[in-house]
């Protein structure tokens, strides 16, 4: 069977622990693949890699590094197919959304190929008689990145494409799920600097492991910084412990998203919107869209009935299928984690008017395929509302009133997303100014930012003060020095013991 081992210093390196994990093919329930749980002894290899890198890539200049990572995109590109199909093998997503997945994280490298411009510091020329002063933005060293099975390909391309561009060398934890793409992204890059004559082994690092590997990154002493994106409970953990032990951290957490749709949206571009944000993926995303919350019950009737016959024409099937809408969730577990979600709402009182928890995909019996569900009637009070379920299960929370809409989302504990359909531009405004959400979509039902822009959640749905890629991502990985420099002229003056002031 093949094994996944990690990639420390420029090469393949198997784990000497003794445990594995299993990865499936989703499609056919199937153990396809097993990677090997890594020690903090073998982290500490990687550490090691990464401290004699991470000093001479610093040094290569800015334009340089931009060139790396040019080629890596280019790299990325030629093998978008390959890459897809691999991702989709251990994932289960459909090919076209797996180079979705790559794309959104391309772009973040594409942002990173401008790492001269970002780096540039301030510069105050005579602030005070003879005097300058100017700032430079200098890499931590090594940064970490632990990163959920959902987007096996673009976050780990949002956080180590920021972080390496400015200078830092970086350890990759992917998903024990489906860490075969995390491996062949590192591979690529060290390609993409011997394209270039650089020799750019320990820049990028990729160990596999469960918890054991988790708290061994959160522990070491020489990793500076830690990215984590996964489900809430977990990102309080890891930022607690992680700025225990000094270091900067970002940990994003789950999301329960709702899409707010007024009376005068168009609804049948919002059912198209809401059908894709709900369903897509099997609904194992952060920035899906599992709530929607009608104003008015005209409206609600009416979009209920569109939502019910659009339920019906989609189509499920294996991740290979290009007419598949969605694919398998990722493993057995989560599909039962879903169905047992399903029976919560119902058990609760909610209306289930689509059951999708008796699907089976002809020919693919043993796949963990679950079909798409639909809720109406739910009530915030139900703890399959206030809960992530990450599944294709969308639920209508019906609203009297733009406020109370508004409040459903400001209040829930998670605040990742939100979206609001409708024509009223002042309506929109208002909505996106009041809020309490980190994203806004209007007439977007994903609003995932641009890789310039910054991508982060309010409440439970983010712990730390840096957002992911953009400029924040920039700050995040990077520490300023600022410089006041006075280059005196003639004999110099005695000492001053007293604080100096510009005068």
């Amino acid at each position: 069977m093949r094994q996944i081992h990690h990639f420390i210093d420029g090469a393949a390196a198997a784990s000497a622990s003794g445990r594995f994990g299993d990865v499936f093919n989703p499609n056919i329930g199937e153990v396809q693949a097993r990677v090997g749980l890594g020690t903090p002894d073998e982290l500490d290899l990687a550490v090691q890699s990464a401290l004699r890198a991470q000093p001479a890539w610093a040094a290569v200049n800015p334009q340089r590094r931009a060139r790396v990572m040019f080629e890596f995109k280019r790299l990325l590109e030629a093998n978008m197919q390959s890459l897809a199909e691999l991702l989709s093998s251990e994932h289960g997503k459909v090919i076209a959304d797996s180079k979705g997945d790559i794309q959104r994280g391309l772009e973040v490298i594409e942002f990173a190929c401008g790492v001269p411009h970002l780096l540039k510091g301030e510069y105050t020329e005579g602030a005070g008689p003879g005097i300058d002063v100017y700032s430079m933005r200098q890499p931590l060293g090594i940064a970490a990145g632990i990163t959920p099975f959902n987007f096996p390909a673009m976050i780990p391309m949002w956080m180590s494409g920021v972080a390496i561009a400015v200078g830092n060398a970086f350890i990759l934890k992917p998903s024990e799920r489906d860490p075969s793409v995390p491996v062949r992204l590192a591979e690529m890059f060290m390609q993409a600097g011997a394209e270039l004559g650089l020799d750019l082994k320990g820049v990028l690092n990729v160990v596999q492991g469960d918890k054991v590997m988790v708290d061994a990154i959160l522990d070491h002493p020489e990793i500076a910084a830690v990215s984590f994106v996964g489900s809430s409970d977990i990102a309080q953990y890891v930022y607690s412990r992680g700025a225990a032990a000094g270091k900067r951290v970002q940990a994003m957490g789950g999301a329960k998203n709702h899409g707010i749709v007024l009376p005068d949206a168009d609804l049948d571009q919002v059912v198209r919107d809401i059908s894709g944000a709900a369903f897509g993926s099997a609904g194992e995303r952060c920035m899906a869209l599992p709530v929607v919350v009608p104003v008015g019950e005209r409206t609600a009737e009416a979009l209920r009935e569109k939502l019910v016959a659009e339920i019906a024409s989609l189509k499920v099937g294996v991740s290979t299928d290009e007419g598949a809408h969605y694919g398998p969730v990722v493993n057995a577990a989560h599909r039962k984690k879903v169905s047992d979600y399903i029976q919560m709402g119902v058990d609760e009182g909610a209306e289930l008017v689509v059951d999708g928890r008796d699907f089976r995909l002809q020919g693919f019996e043993k796949g963990f395929f679950i079909g798409p569900s639909f809720f109406d009637r739910v009530a915030p009070e139900m703890k399959s509302y206030q809960d992530e379920i990450f599944g294709p299960v969308l639920q209508m929370v019906r609203a009297e009133s733009f406020d109370e809409a508004l409040a459903l989302p400001s209040r829930h504990a998670y605040g990742n997303g939100t979206a609001i359909f409708t024509r009223n531009g002042r309506a929109a405004r208002e909505f996106a100014s009041r809020v309490n959400v980190g994203m806004v979509g209007i007439n977007v039902p994903i609003p995932v930012p641009l890789a310039y822009h910054t991508f982060g959640g309010w409440k439970r749905s983010a712990f730390g003060d840096a957002n992911q890629h953009g400029m924040d991502g920039v700050r995040f990985y990077t520490k300023v020095k600022t410089v006041t420099a006075r280059w005196p002229e003639g004999e110099v003056e005695d000492s001053a013991f007293v604080i100096p002031t510009m005068r």
